[in-house]
């Protein structure tokens, strides 16, 4: 898989009835394509894959593999127990899925080889490229990462934890063992607060929560970014900054905000799923503000 561009994941709409809204999954997936996105991650975190159920999760896989139609790469969440991440990980290849990203297992802990083993266990059950997410109870030491590098279909890894040292040991650790054929991408909440310092360390790509509801803004902050305009440092004092404290006020908010800020911008996305919670009145209406400080930013440039 090649992914150049912003990592999209989209959110998953719900309708009135709590049901998932195809209709809307299919406009929100197609406008983020519209928009450049240079893979879409469809069924994880920022689409409460947590929340779904069996059905749901395939329906959802199925219907953006569907939209995007081959022109980027389609990844889909799996994890949870060792049988559910295989399970999701089945239906993900039989929707035409490039991939999936492979959460953690949920409320254990484990040893450095019992995590490897569990990535190992589902790229022996499925003939599926995997990119192993990195976060909460699986965080990986530089010669674990190594090992999951010497795993044929672990094409990946997207790091959420955020330390940059241990990061950078993991990149020197895999690229001794894979060379260049292995993606690396920053996957921390609003990472535009982190793209610079990522990129120091070898890891240039990233995913964009924004991109999911100020899709112009995201683009714009990518661009400059590379160009070394000046327009990307206005973007993140004045727009990412404020967003990351805001996202910081409530366990959570990482994607009721996103889904808050779409809804804004007229996706019916409906609300988040328990144990989550939509953002207050009065947070919706600071985010508001912001959505219109960002696009006054990207029309003055």
């Amino acid at each position: 898989m090649n992914f150049d561009g912003i990592l999209f994941f989209p959110l998953t709409p719900f309708d009135d009835a709590g049901a998932v809204n195809q209709e809307v999954l299919a406009e929100h997936v197609a406008s983020g394509v519209a928009h450049g996105a240079g893979g879409v991650f469809t069924a994880c975190g920022t689409g409460e894959i947590h929340a779904l159920s069996a059905d749901e999760h395939a329906a959802v896989v199925r219907r953006t593999v569907q939209v995007v139609d081959g022109a980027v790469p389609v990844v889909a969440g799996a994890g949870g127990s060792v049988g559910t991440a295989i399970e999701q990980a089945r239906t993900a290849l039989a929707s035409g899925a490039d991939g999936i990203l492979l959460l953690p297992p949920y409320l254990v802990s484990a040893p450095q080889r019992g995590l490897v083993e569990y990535v190992r266990a589902v790229s022996e059950a499925v003939e599926i490229p995997i990119i192993v997410y990195q976060r909460g109870s699986m965080v990986f030491s530089p010669d674990s990462a190594a090992e999951l590098a010497a795993i044929p279909r672990v094409v990946g890894i997207k790091d959420g934890v955020g330390d940059l040292g241990n990061m950078h040991q993991i990149v020197l650790a895999v690229r001794s063992v894979r060379g260049a054929d292995f993606t690396f991408f920053n996957g921390l909440p609003t990472a535009e607060l982190t793209v610079a310092a990522y990129s120091g360390v070898g890891v240039p790509l990233y995913s964009s929560a924004a991109f999911a509801f100020v899709p112009e803004v995201a683009d714009t902050f990518y661009k400059a970014f590379h160009s070394a305009d000046p327009l990307a440092g206005r973007l993140v004092s004045q727009f990412y900054d404020p967003l990351v404290r805001l996202r910081d006020r409530s366990p959570g908010y990482a994607v009721s905000l996103v889904k808050a800020g779409a809804r804004l911008r007229g996706v019916r996305a409906g609300a988040v799923r328990a144990p989550f919670v939509d953002l207050t009145s009065k947070e919706e209406a600071e985010l508001s503000a912001l959505i219109e400080t960002g696009l006054s930013l990207v029309e003055k440039g």
